[in-house]
């Protein structure tokens, strides 16, 4: 079975077509072990689509599927022109998270990420009263109390901005917390936010059925929306993560872009 890995800001996929069925859930558990495996944030499996371009399923390293991830389609992307599956302009992938489009622009890669679902009961959120919006909405973790704003972008996520460094803050043992809390049914992505300036945030991960990752693309665009929701920032702004920066822009209104790099690191074959 030949793959590649790629990464994007140092978001890392192992990605494969499929020639037949497998158990990818299984396969993404093994190949995605870092010391027992390839090691990869997840398994992209490129399978044939009959109303786009490709079509993509995302396996976490726990087994579990994911419905959109920004910086797999970036991946996707350069996968297919690498290979010559599509052409080096505009492509579409299909996803569980919704159709989406994809622009490379040279070494940087352009997806549109869809527009971001607030009510609580879309996201899922449970909760008593199914709110339109969430804002700041206070949930306690190990006595600490933290204020998420939570939101869709074809997976759910939740925003905490910080006053103190989101170096320092304990995301390692908060993250797991947040992820399970019993109010996110389908659990969650969950991110820490410090606003530098208008044009710039910077942020720390942990994504659901992964744990911390140096990048997420739907998280960076989940930050951007639920600042520009606070009046922190403008329509565009830098979201720095560990692993790079990636571009986020959105009007307040229509769809999210997203805009980063993808990288090939190298080529290989696992025994089927």
């Amino acid at each position: 079975m030949r793959f590649a890995k790629i990464q994007a800001t140092g978001n890392d996929f192992i990605l494969l077509e499929a020639g037949e069925e497998h158990d990818w859930s299984s396969l993404a558990e093994t190949m995605c072990h870092r010391h027992l495996g390839v090691g990869a944030d997840g398994l992209i499996v490129i399978i044939p689509s009959k109303v786009a371009d490709l079509n993509m399923r995302l396996f976490n390293p726990d087994g579990s599927e994911a419905e959109a991830c920004g910086n797999g389609l970036r991946c996707v992307a350069r996968y297919a022109i690498d290979r010559g599956l599509v052409g080096d302009s505009e492509l579409t992938v299909e996803t569980l998270g919704g159709m989406r489009k994809v622009r490379p622009h040279k070494d940087i890669i352009q997806v549109d990420m869809g527009k971001p679902v607030f009510k609580a009961s879309d996201i899922p959120v449970l909760i008593e009263e199914n709110l339109d919006i969430m804002l700041d909405y206070p949930i306690v973790i190990k006595g600490r109390r933290l204020f998420l704003t939570c939101l869709s972008m074809g997976n759910p996520h939740a925003v905490c901005f910080l006053d103190e460094l989101v170096e320092d803050f304990p995301l390692l043992e908060m993250g797991p917390e947040v992820e399970n809390h019993p109010i996110f049914p389908n659990r969650v992505n969950f991110e820490v936010a410090n606003v530098v300036g208008q044009k710039k945030v910077s942020a720390r991960v942990w994504e659901r059925g992964v744990g911390e990752t140096l990048s997420c693309g739907t998280g960076a665009c989940a930050i951007a929306v639920a600042a520009r929701l606070h009046d922190y920032i403008t329509a565009d702004v830098d979201v720095s993560l560990p692993g790079g920066i990636l571009t986020v822009s959105w009007d307040g209104v229509d769809e999210v872009t997203l805009r980063g790099p993808a990288e090939p690191v190298f080529l290989g074959e696992w025994p089927d």
